[in-house]
């Protein structure tokens, strides 16, 4: 019988029991936060080791912006962003690191190179994609997603997005474990902010118990977004409060591993959550 809160990815295995941080390494020009900081391969290097040394335990390495009316960039620029990070971490850290990526060449190119994540806004439905997931060890990040970057936010419409999601995901789930990705190496994610509105957010943010009920670990990414400033009126550079408020929602919620910018703040925020959610629990 499978483990629920086990998570294993490449090399490593995850006791998701504590709620693990994923740090954003955006190794890309027109992020919606950091606007290019980390663009070249030293910077984003850089950036990443700081985040592990404020306990990030997971890094997320992407190359592509998925923000909303984001522009596509091709595969070889993608690749070109990324593997050069992957292979330089993969010599210098000891956490997992993830690739944020929906093209099945730059999966397996990743993994290659180090990854031991794959993190797909698509889940999974791009022609290749389950066989790359499926052809090494690596964990597995299914999002749901309504549209595509370039269309998601344009009018996002759902009869129960608690329930359209849960659907999707298992959906999907099913069909990675059925091209040959054991469940254990499995993650989910509802999505937040991609083809969802303010009210389908929150909504998908109370009910993560309900597709919790999937089996799987929640992975839960609300750092810094859109629907946090509409809710707090703020800029998304004055967003650190309500992402940590989100962060310990999520976990309090189920959430098992929360993706987020600001690692240190998220790390300490998430002590108190495990102190409180685990307690007795023998380690």
């Amino acid at each position: 019988m499978q483990n629920a809160h086990q998570f294993i990815c490449g090399k490593y295995q995850l006791d998701l029991r504590r709620p693990h941080v994923m740090g954003i390494v955006n190794v890309t020009p027109d992020s919606f936060s950091d606007g290019g900081r980390y663009a070249s391969t030293q910077l984003a290097v850089t950036h990443a080791l700081q985040l592990v040394a404020e306990g990030a335990d997971i890094l997320d390495i992407g190359g592509e912006s998925t923000r909303p009316n984001a522009t596509p960039v091709s595969l070889d620029e993608e690749l070109s962003r990324v593997i050069p990070v992957i292979e330089q971490l993969a010599r210098e850290v000891d956490v997992p690191l993830s690739i944020d990526t929906y093209k099945p060449q730059v999966m397996r190119e990743a993994v290659n190179a180090g990854a031991a994540i794959i993190n797909d806004i698509w889940g999974l439905q791009q022609p290749g994609a389950l066989e790359a997931a499926a052809a090494g060890n690596a964990g597995v990040c299914i999002m749901h997603m309504q549209g595509t970057p370039q269309t998601m936010q344009q009018e996002p419409v759902y009869q129960d997005v608690v329930q359209e999601v849960k659907v999707f995901l298992q959906e999907r789930m099913q069909a990675a474990e059925a091209a040959g990705v054991a469940m254990e190496r499995i993650v989910l994610d509802p999505g937040f902010g991609f083809g969802k509105r303010t009210v389908h957010n929150v909504a998908l943010l109370n009910h993560l118990p309900e597709i919790l009920a999937l089996g799987r670990p929640l992975l839960v990414g609300l750092s810094r977004k859109s629907v946090l400033g509409q809710i707090i009126g703020s800029d998304v550079h004055q967003r650190l409060h309500a992402s940590l408020a989100a962060s310990v929602i999520s976990a309090m919620k189920g959430g098992r591993i929360v993706r987020v910018h600001d690692v240190k703040a998220t790390v300490d925020a998430l002590k108190v959550v495990d102190a409180v959610v685990n307690v007795g629990i023998d380690r």
